[in-house]
């Protein structure tokens, strides 16, 4: 973007006192124009259509569509918009979605406002900006190991589904294992549950594809 054209900016936020705050102060910064105001969601996306903004300050708690819901309804009018969440909110029920929804950087309205217009600048360069405890999140996030369905999965359970891959019946499962049938059949009807599959063909399936048997 040529450096005489001033980067748009639309601000969805219920409370009138901030969106009043921030565009005071974004009008002071160089290069950048607030184009409209939204007090909620929907008419944040009504602006978003008519102005077209490059860049959308979204809080996240409002009434009636939320933060999260307008930003996915907002990307999929304007895909190549960049939406910075600036909320005071850092619940994981909150963080997680709204970058799964396609938000761009995430700040806190603690945030000194060279920092909000910064974020703005660096969004058009393509450089996200996440608070440092959201960072923390989600960068714990994909740390964390993927759980896999028989995971939950107990020991015994695990070698009745072996047999069961096996072909071996209740039976002859029973009888390799030195315990009862009416335990198999227990075992099988948990194994089914957990695995999420509807029948032992689906189970041995299910086993051969991940490896549990060769």
């Amino acid at each position: 973007m040529a450096s005489d054209v001033p980067i748009k900016v639309l601000l969805v936020d219920d409370h009138e006192m901030v969106r009043i705050g921030l565009a005071a102060v974004l009008s002071t910064e160089d290069g950048l124009e607030v184009v409209g105001e939204a007090s909620n969601g929907l008419d944040g996306i009504k602006l978003a259509k008519e102005y077209k903004p490059d860049v959308v300050l979204m809080d996240l708690v409002m009434d009636g569509m939320d933060g999260i819901e307008t930003t996915r309804k907002l990307l999929a009018e304007l895909p190549s918009c960049k939406v910075i969440v600036l909320t005071s909110y850092l619940d994981d029920e909150k963080v997680y979605p709204v970058i799964e929804a396609g938000a761009f950087s995430y700040l806190l309205k603690t945030s000194r406002a060279s920092e909000i217009a910064g974020a703005i600048r660096s969004a058009m360069q393509g450089q996200p900006i996440l608070e440092s405890q959201v960072a923390s999140k989600m960068m714990q996030r994909f740390r964390e190991p993927v759980t896999k369905l028989h995971d939950q999965l107990t020991d015994r359970e695990m070698e009745v589904l072996k047999l069961i891959a096996q072909g071996r019946s209740n039976q002859e499962a029973a009888d390799e294992l030195h315990i009862g049938v009416k335990t198999i059949k227990f075992h099988v009807t948990n194994i089914l549950a957990k695995l999420e599959v509807e029948d032992r063909t689906q189970a041995a399936i299910y086993a051969y594809k991940h490896g549990l048997v060769t």
